[in-house]
C-alpha cells in the first residue's frame, strides 16, 4: 500500500503513545533511530584525534572529514527523493546495510593499510548511511502522522536524533574506551547501528505508509527532476529550505568559533567550556520535544517565527556581548547560550510544515529539499565564518548571524499551509 493511503478510523480510543505524539505503529521507529544515531555519535568526538594518532596527516583527515560532509548532504537530499520513488522503509534498510558495510571495510582494511586516500573514499561513502536512515523514517513519520499532531511528532524524531548524536554517543564512547580502547570502541557503534536498525526495521509492523508515493506511470528519473525542480514549481518550498538553511548555520559556524571565542576571550577553562556545551545542548534536545507540542498548538509557522527565527536573533547577540562584558560566569554565560541553544528548536515544526505546504506527490521532494538545507548547513555557516575573518572579526560574524536570522522570519511569513494549526485557527492572517 503506498504512503498516500489513508488510515482508516477505527474508532477506538487514542493509545497512551498517542496521546504523547508519538503514532504507536511507529513507536519502534523512534527507538530504532535513537539506538543507530547512539552509535554513529559514537566517534563523533575522537575519530580526528585517532586518525591522526595511526600516523594520518592533519590535512588529510581534514579532507576526510569534509568528504564525510558532502555526502551527508548528498544522502540528506536523497533521502527524501529515493523516499518517495522505492518507499521510505527501503530506503532506511539501504541506509542501514551500507553504514555497516562500509564501516567494517574502513576498520578492516582502510585505516590498517595507512592509505589516507581509502580512507577518505569509505568513510565519505558511508556519510549517506544515516541521512538514509534517519531522514527516511522522517518521510514515513509525515505521511503516517496525522495533521493535528504531527508537530509534536516531528518534536520527538529530533529529540530522538539530537539525543543520539552526538550527546549519547559521546557518552557511550566515553564509558566504552576505558574498557575496550578507542578501536573497540568504533565496534560499538557498529554494533548499536545495526541494533537500531533491527529495532525500526523489524518493529515496526504497520506498513501501510512504508511503500512508494509516486504517482503512477511516474519514471525514477522524473521523480529524481520532480526532486530539483520543486524548487521553482513550489516558491514556498524555496523559502522553507532558505529558512532551514539559516536555522543551523551559524550554529555549525559557533563549533569552530565558540571554543576559542570562549576559552581565549572571555576566560574560560577547557573543561569548563565542554561543561558549558554540554548543558546547552541537552536542553536543546528537550527544548527539541517542547516546540514539537507549542507547534500543534501555537502554530508551526508562527512558532518557526518568533521562538526560532526571532529568538535565536536575540540568543546570538546575547551569547556573545554578555559573556564579553561579565568574564567567565558559567551561570550567565549558560542561561545567554540557552536562549540561542532553545531558539534552535523552535524551527522544529518548519519538518511538519513543509511537507503540508505541497500536494501529496510533491511531500518527498518537499522533504528533500528541507534535508539538503540541513545538510549545506553545516557548509554554509563555518564558510561565512571564515570569509568574515573568523574569530578576530566576532561581532561581525555575530551581528551577520543575527541579521540572517531576522531575515529568515520575514522570508517565513510566505510559508503558510491550510494544515498548520495556526492558519486552520486564525484563517490566514497572523
Amino acid at each position: 500500500m503506498s504512503a498516500s493511503t489513508p488510515v482508516p478510523d477505527t474508532g477506538t480510543r487514542p493509545s497512551f503513545t498517542d496521546r504523547l505524539g508519538l503514532p504507536r505503529p511507529l513507536v519502534w521507529g523512534f527507538v530504532g533511530v535513537l539506538i543507530f544515531m547512539i552509535g554513529d555519535g559514537v566517534e563523533s568526538n575522537y575519530l580526528s584525534t585517532f586518525l591522526v594518532g595511526e600516523g594520518f596527516a592533519e590535512g588529510d583527515v581534514a579532507t576526510t572529514v569534509s568528504t564525510y560532509g558532502v555526502f551527508v548532504a548528498i544522502g540528506s537530499w536523497l533521502a527524501g527523493t529515493l523516499s518517495a520513488m522505492l518507499g521510505p522503509r527501503r530506503v532506511m534498510l539501504g541506509g542501514a546495510v551500507l553504514w555497516v558495510s562500509l564501516e567494517t571495510v574502513l576498520l578492516c582494511l582502510a585505516i590498517p593499510s595507512g592509505s589516507a586516500l581509502f580512507v577518505t573514499v569509505v568513510y565519505g561513502l558511508r556519510g549517506v548511511g544515516y541521512p538514509f536512515f534517519a531522514y527516511a523514517f522522517l518521510v514515513w513519520l509525515t505521511a503516517a502522522t496525522p495533521a493535528h499532531q504531527r508537530g509534536t511528532s516531528v518534536g520527538w524524531f529530533w529529540f530522538a536524533f539530537g539525543a543520539g548524536l552526538p550527546t549519547l554517543g559521546s557518552l557511550a564512547a566515553s564509558a566504552s574506551i576505558p574498557l575496550v580502547g578507542e578501536y573497540g570502541t568504533f565496534w560499538v557503534g557498529l554494533g548499536l547501528v545495526a541494533l537500531g536498525a533491527l529495532c525500526a526495521l523489524a518493529g515496526v509492523r504497520d506498513l501501510r505508509h512504508a511503500g512508494p508515493d509516486t504517482a503512477e506511470g511516474r519514471s525514477s528519473l522524473g521523480e529524481l527532476v520532480r526532486g530539483v525542480t520543486i524548487l521553482w514549481r513550489e516558491p514556498r518550498v524555496s523559502a522553507g529550505a532558505f529558512v532551514r538553511l539559516v536555522n543551523t548555520a551559524p550554529n555549525f559556524a559557533l563549533f569552530v568559533i565558540a571554543p576559542i571565542f570562549f576559552t581565549q576571550t572571555v576566560g574560560f577553562s577547557q573543561g569548563s567550556y565542554l561543561l558549558l556545551v554540554t548543558c546547552v545542548y541537552t536542553t536543546n534536545i528537550f527544548a527539541n520535544l517542547l516546540f514539537g507540542i507549542v507547534g500543534d498548538r501555537f502554530g508551526w509557522r508562527r512558532t518557526v517565527t518568533w521562538f526560532g527565527c526571532v529568538m535565536c536573533a536575540v540568543g546570538a547577540l546575547l551569547l556573545y556581548y554578555v559573556p564579553l562584558a561579565v568574564g567567565p560566569n558559567f551561570v550567565v554565560a549558560l542561561l545567554c547560550w540557552m536562549v540561542f541553544g532553545v531558539g534552535l528548536s523552535g524551527f522544529v515544526p518548519l519538518t511538519a510544515l513543509m511537507p503540508g505546504m505541497v500536494q501529496l506527490a510533491d511531500r518527498g521532494s518537499s522533504l528533500a529539499i528541507y534535508t539538503l538545507a540541513a545538510g549545506l548547513s553545516a557548509f554554509v555557516g563555518p564558510a561565512i565564518a571564515g570569509m568574515l575573518g573568523g574569530t578576530a572579526n566576532m561581532a561581525v560574524i555575530i551581528w551577520t548571524f543575527a541579521g540572517l536570522y531576522l531575515l529568515a522570519a520575514l522570508v517565513s511569513f510566505t510559508l503558510r499551509s491550510e494544515v498548520d494549526p495556526g492558519d486552520r485557527k486564525a484563517g490566514t492572517g497572523e
